[in-house]
């Protein structure tokens, strides 16, 4: 069971990474790219979701104090719904017209 935690551990540090670098430059995976209108929702929503995946591993292997599980289950739970909502509304969201390129 341990591999299949650490196989998440590895996913969430990917979504992390791939969070921050979409907040602090606007670089998307080039599978979503054409799909995205705001990058910064995206971002954060990406970081969310890592954070749930990483939550959830730290609790397995005892590295942060044990809770209960329902705090557990709850509290991930909607750090990973509330990270998905961002990212689908990434998506849908028409994109921002920017006042200083008005013409």
């Amino acid at each position: 069971m341990a591999w299949v935690v650490g196989t998440g551990v590895l996913i969430g540090l990917l979504a992390v990474a791939s969070g921050i670098s979409t907040l602090r430059t606007g670089w998307l995976l080039p599978t979503a790219r054409r799909h995205v209108t705001r990058p910064r929702l995206h971002g954060f929503g990406a970081l969310l979701v890592g954070a749930s995946v990483l939550l959830h591993s730290l609790f397995y292997f005892h590295i942060l104090p044990s809770v209960s599980w329902e705090v557990r289950f709850f509290g991930g739970n909607a750090l990973l719904l509330a990270g998905l909502l961002l990212i689908a509304l990434s998506q849908l969201l028409p994109q921002r017209r920017n006042p200083d390129h008005a013409g």
